[in-house]
């Protein structure tokens, strides 16, 4: 691995539209906006809209240090737009605009060259709605060095998956993040034999020999299983503010953690502590504190 490892966010890039605000946004754009605060070289490739949106957006994404190089403008399709709303519990609700910039992600040369210098890339099935994106995210994944950690978080939105692309994704991954709902959905479309979570988190990994499964469990933490390593951590209490963006926080905290080659339970401590902080704050991608951006020390 690199000193400063590179690691892509790749897929779409939106707004978050609350009834009151509209928040920058994306689960890949999260990702990376994390990335950049822990320190990696931290890239986004995806497109926006030749529109207002589309410059915020990547100015959301400089502010945060991360590169955009890769963030393509689009002049016929508008940025990506999401009205969220939030129930009673914080916990949020998506409904997506069609036919968006991201959806139209072409491949280049120059990704094939960004790949190449890959530590790591995360991709979930969203942005692989069209068929478009869909080819050069899974052409992008697969380009990318033969130790680089592949992602998938797989990140269930509204209709937006089907069993192929779940299992094919799972197929290029060798690593997952899942939440406690996402789990028993992709249980059944993989035909998972156990029924325990834990389990059906050791069946996973093993089925599609992936180095990491994490499954997160909001209040009530996370599982990580990676080979035959397993740690099973609380999340620390925290006021929830706003749980969109903790799982991107999370899921860039366990990759940057273990590509530094931390022991799993400081990995997942690490990756709780970051997620809850984001819980309690507005907003996806609220800078995080010092303490938090530094890599812990174990014993």
């Amino acid at each position: 691995m690199n000193a400063r490892p590179v690691i892509v966010g790749i897929g779409e890039v939106l707004w978050d539209v609350y009834p009151d605000a509209a928040h920058f946004g994306g689960a890949p754009a999260n990702f990376a906006c994390h990335s950049a605060s822990l320190g990696a070289e931290s890239w986004m490739v995806g497109a926006v809209g030749a529109d207002e949106l589309g410059e915020r957006a990547v100015g959301k994404l400089l502010e945060r240090g991360v590169e955009c190089g890769h963030v393509c403008r689009d002049a016929h399709h508008a940025t990506g737009r999401v009205l969220v709303t939030l129930n009673d519990a914080g916990q949020a609700g998506y409904e997506f605009a069609a036919d968006t910039a991201w959806d139209h992600l072409a491949w280049s040369g120059d990704l094939a060259a960004l790949a190449a210098r890959c530590d790591a890339v995360c991709f979930g099935t969203l942005g692989q709605r069209s068929p478009v994106s869909r080819e050069t995210i899974r052409r992008f994944v697969a380009a990318t060095p033969p130790g680089a950690l592949r992602v998938f978080d797989v990140n269930l939105r509204q209709r937006f998956h089907d069993p192929d692309t779940i299992r094919a994704s799972l197929a290029l991954a060798s690593a997952v993040k899942l939440n406690h709902e996402e789990l028993p959905v992709v249980g059944e479309l993989c035909g998972l034999r156990a029924t325990a979570p834990r389990d059906m988190l050791v069946e996973l990994a093993d089925r599609f020999d992936l180095r990491l499964a994490a499954l997160t469990r909001g209040p009530h933490g996370s599982l990580l299983v990676a080979g035959g390593d397993e740690d099973d951590c609380p999340a620390p209490p925290t006021r929830v503010v706003d749980t969109v963006g903790a799982g991107d926080a999370f899921t860039a905290t366990l990759v940057s953690g273990f590509l530094h080659g931390l022991p799993l339970d400081v990995v997942n401590r690490h990756a709780n502590a970051v997620a809850s902080f984001v819980c309690s704050q507005d907003g996806a991608t609220p800078m995080l504190p010092v303490g938090l951006r530094e890599q812990p020390v174990h014993p």
